[in-house]
């Protein structure tokens, strides 16, 4: 069995420690791939890193993260832009807004995000959405844009299945993680009632472990707690979700 992650921080310094070993583990329990978002200018130099030392199996997208749009997005955004430009990446990401950590530059984190959806486009690459406290503001702008055939997954997903929907309707994923796998976390509820061709996992490491590391450090081999309780959720079997999410990816990314 194989199975793809579709968003990990691998370059965090949570990792610093032991990375290889890491690596070496979630090889051994069937992870085939990591797709790594980028942050800001100060992340792309950890992410290039991995992308040589794991040639094929780190792949490294490019972007400006919502939480670090700051006063000076501006020169931001142009280091961003120059390495999509001329740089090999599979996506554009992670970009989006944030409506629970940021809220002092959300008019800036509008403009980044419409600049970066604009140039995914222009460059024909998928895009990595954070949209935390912020789902109907991104489709909103989404709509507005009207870019044709700009597609994408909506990362770490939490919302309403009419959110879902018109996700979606517009032609994205919804990348299913840890939160799946909360006692209280609500998002089997919405999960259940989506096809399975609409779906791809992450970890979203090193943040949001799934249960039963909640609260720990979220490590690449655990995609597999995700992957087990989709299988529960969806009476299906684990190699079947595996297949499945990771036969979306490679069709989103290109892979």
């Amino acid at each position: 069995m194989q199975i793809i992650d579709t968003h990990i921080h691998l370059y965090a310094k949570e990792y610093e420690g032991d990375l290889q070993a890491l690596i070496h583990a979630a090889q051994q329990d069937g992870v085939s791939q990591m797709l790594l978002p980028n942050i800001d200018s100060e992340s792309i130099e950890g992410i290039k890193k991995l992308s040589v030392d794991f040639p094929g199996y780190c792949i490294p997208m490019m972007g400006l993260h919502p939480c670090y749009v700051k006063g000076d997005f501006e020169d931001e955004l142009s280091v961003i832009e120059n390495e999509l430009k001329t740089g090999k990446y599979i996506a554009v990401g992670e970009i989006g807004m944030d409506k629970y950590w940021e809220l002092d530059f959300i008019q800036e984190q509008e403009i980044a995000l419409k600049r970066q959806l604009i140039l995914a486009h222009e460059l024909d690459l998928p895009v990595a959405l954070h949209t935390r406290n912020a789902n109907q503001e991104v489709l909103s702008i989404i709509k507005e844009l009207q870019l044709d055939g700009l597609r994408g997954v909506f990362h770490c997903f939490s919302g309403t299945i009419e959110e879902a929907e018109t996700i979606i309707k517009f032609g994205f994923y919804l990348g299913i993680g840890g939160v799946l796998t909360y006692k209280n976390g609500g998002l089997d509820k919405i999960v259940i009632d989506i096809p399975m061709e609409h779906l791809v996992l992450e970890t979203d490491g090193p943040y949001l472990s799934p249960h039963p590391h909640r609260g720990k450090r979220n490590q690449p081999a655990y995609i597999n707690y995700v992957a087990e309780k989709l299988a529960e959720i969806k009476n299906i079997s684990k190699k079947e979700v595996a297949d499945i999410t990771s036969g979306n990816a490679r069709k989103l990314f290109r892979l």
